[in-house]
Order: structure tokens, then sequence, then C-alpha cells
């Protein structure tokens, strides 16, 4: 299982934009088989119609325990299997507590937290049959540290790390692994139109959504005798 992805199966949501997108196509090269979803099913159909028959792409939206559900199930479906599940679905914004609308910080609540916990809820059953699996969140250095004119969207953060310290107590003993990757800030569509422009400066010296892909690989990669559990990462150009 260590190092080569070619036959793993990989489960990624909010995968048609950003790191969710790079992750599916750094997967693909890499010689594994993705389960693509997302809400946007133009956006799917692209770039199902891009990555092939490598790919399956599947209309979700992961604040629905049952659509969670579906998707594993599509997988299962397809491919027999499941090897890992990127949990990298999520939104933002930027303001004050007092700034933003009642909707959203309910959708960003929402998406955050129980659109990471739905999917990984329908996942476990088939890692635990199977004695082995890779849960990876992408959760934010928010989540490590809070951040100014985004405390909520910080704490559905800090929620992500806290359910995968929790989760890897729970499962690491019946081999699944269960790691957490902290981005500082990436050049995506993360809060585009509300707060973020595309014209703004610090854009080109963000991370890129490849870089954060890349980790996630190099997680996959690991040794099986070997867990990773928070890495935080942020670019070489970006200031604190």
């Amino acid at each position: 299982m260590s190092g080569d992805l070619g036959g793993r199966v990989v489960v990624v949501t909010g995968a048609t934009a950003g790191i969710g997108a790079a992750t599916g196509r750094a997967l693909v090269r890499a010689g594994a088989s993705v389960v693509l979803g997302a809400r946007r099913t133009e956006r799917l159909d692209e770039i199902g119609a891009e990555l092939g028959d490598a790919a399956l792409t599947v209309e979700i939206d992961v604040r629905d325990p049952e659509a969670a559900r579906h998707l594993i199930e599509a997988a299962l479906g397809r491919f027999g299997h499941i090897d890992a599940l990127v949990a990298n679905a999520g939104i933002g914004a930027y303001g004050g507590i007092m700034d933003l609308s009642d909707g959203q910080l309910r959708d960003m609540i929402d998406t955050n937290v129980a659109g990471t916990v739905w999917p990984i809820r329908a996942v476990v059953p088939h890692f635990l049959e199977q004695g082995r699996g890779d849960i990876v969140i992408v959760a934010s250095v928010a989540g490590l540290r809070g951040a100014g004119d985004e405390a909520v969207y910080a704490a559905t953060k800090f929620a992500q790390v806290g359910l995968a310290g929790g989760l890897d107590r729970e499962l690491r003993a019946e081999g699944i692994r269960v790691s957490t990757i902290c981005p500082g800030g990436v050049a995506t569509e993360f809060a585009m139109g509300a707060g973020r422009t595309p014209d703004m400066p610090g854009l080109a010296r963000m991370l890129r959504a490849e870089d954060v892909a890349e980790a996630i690989l190099t997680v996959l990669r690991q040794p099986e005798t070997m867990r990773t559990l928070v890495w935080s990462m942020r670019s070489i150009h970006e200031e604190d």
C-alpha cells in the first residue's frame, strides 16, 4: 500500500474547484481511481470528462447524511472498494461576528462541520470491514490558531481538527489512519465575493491548490507503519 497509488480508490468531496479538483487530478496522474463528489453538476461534468474512466462523479450535498451514504455506495458500486476519503468540502467568508448573515454562518457551519462528519460516518463501516483506510480532513491553519475576521470559520476548522484527533484515538487500532491537512492561504475560489476578490495582491503570495494536493498525496503514500496527525503548511511568501 505504501508509495504506489496505482489501484487505489479515493473519494474526494468538494471536488469541482480548488484543492478538491487539484487533488482529483493529482490522484489520477498517480494512477489512482477517484470518486468526485460536489454540488455543481456542470463542473462535475467538466472534470469527469477531463479525467475519463479513472473518475466517477457524483452530485451530492455533503450536508445531507443520506447523500453522503449515496456517495460511498456509488463508489463501491463502481470500483468495489475504497482506500481513502479526502473530506475537503468547505466554504468560508471574511467578516466579523456581526458582519455575516445568519444564512452565511449557518451554511458555513453545516458545510464545514456536518459536511465533514457525514461522509466519514458513511465510509467508516467499509474501512472497518476491510481493516484499513485513510481519512484525510482538509482543515486550515485557522483551526490551529484562530483568525481575525474569520472567527466562525475558524471555529468550524477547530471542530475538524478536534474531530480528527478523536477519530485517530477511536480508529487507529482498527487500521484506519486519520490525518488533518491545515494550509494557510490558498489561491482558490475560497471566499471569492465574500471578502476576497480576484485582483487581491495577496493571492499571488499564497499556496497553490496543487501544493496542498501534493501534501495529500504524500499522506496517502505513507508506509502502513506510519501516520501523520496534523500537517500545517504555509506559502514561503505569506506573512503571519
